[in-house]
């Protein structure tokens, strides 16, 4: 549950300009997570999310330092926990997940930034990375079977 909100989290702060902790618990409820003002606060400190100014005085939440080892570790978990299974059509890589992962497996690997992945697409247990090119495609796969089967976790 909380990797998979912690995902969530991730996502909506990339996707929309976020003020306040109120806010994020309202997108939070409407993606159905039901969070207390607490979790959210240990979630912004885990994930390290950090306010910066934007237009007109305002404010939004972003991740600070998506590259930080200790942050790429946890999207790496979520990839690893989720993971089920993958293969290719052209250049895209389905991956079978655990089922209700996907949506977490998806955000985990848009926050990876894997050189060559274009986007995801989720469902409740299959993600669909588009690839930038054909060529590409068995590289992406062997880049993400390294992570999955890294020990280092």
């Amino acid at each position: 549950m909380k990797l998979g909100r912690q995902s969530k989290i991730i996502e909506l702060v990339n996707k929309n300009d976020i003020e306040t902790q109120e806010e994020l618990a309202d997108l939070l409820t409407k993606a159905g997570y039901n969070v207390t003002q607490a979790t959210i606060s240990r979630d912004i400190r885990e994930l390290k999310l950090t306010k910066v100014a934007v237009d007109e005085g305002k404010q939004k939440y972003i991740i600070l330092n998506n590259n930080e080892t200790g942050l790429s570790e946890k999207f790496i978990r979520v990839l690893k926990d989720g993971f089920v299974s993958m293969d290719m059509a052209q250049n895209i890589v389905v991956i079978k997940t655990v089922s209700g992962m996907a949506m977490a497996v998806a955000a985990a690997l848009d926050a990876l930034h894997i050189q060559g992945i274009l986007g995801c697409i989720a469902g409740d247990d299959t993600v669909m990375c588009v690839i930038k090119t054909s060529e590409e495609t068995l590289a992406v796969m062997e880049k993400l079977n390294k992570l999955i089967n890294s020990k280092n976790l």
